[in-house]
């Protein structure tokens, strides 16, 4: 099969179908005039499942962990974001109610296959 390491990932699918949300959500703070808002919640969602899959290309575990590191904290970043971006109106706290277990659980995912890869 030709594919690359990182599409069987759960934790790389995942972070693509936030991303796809997430650039959703970025989308509607461009439209509200808020551009600044909306590209660095753009960039901190790509970032999540581009280090997942810059760090898979990786020749050492320890390597990828790095990667993994980054992957986490841009999570955070964009959790961050929502709660700024909830304060500001630009999207209900339903939404951001609807993200966070999500964000919060492949946060644990992330850390998780972390910890698995440096065993």
């Amino acid at each position: 099969m030709n594919s690359f390491r990182f599409e069987e990932l759960k934790i790389w699918q995942q972070s693509i179908e936030l991303a796809d949300e997430l650039f959703e959500i970025a989308d509607i703070a461009s439209d509200m005039k808020y551009y600044r808002f909306g590209e660095q919640l753009r960039a901190a969602a790509l970032s999540i499942s581009n280090n997942i899959a810059e760090g898979s290309g990786s020749f050492s575990n320890k390597d990828f962990a790095n990667f993994l590191s980054i992957a986490r904290k841009s999570l955070f970043e964009c959790a961050n974001m929502l709660i700024i971006f909830q304060r500001k109106n630009i999207i209900d706290i339903e939404v951001k109610n609807n993200l966070f277990p999500r964000l919060i659980k492949l946060s644990s995912q992330i850390t998780n296959f972390r910890k698995s890869i440096l065993k």
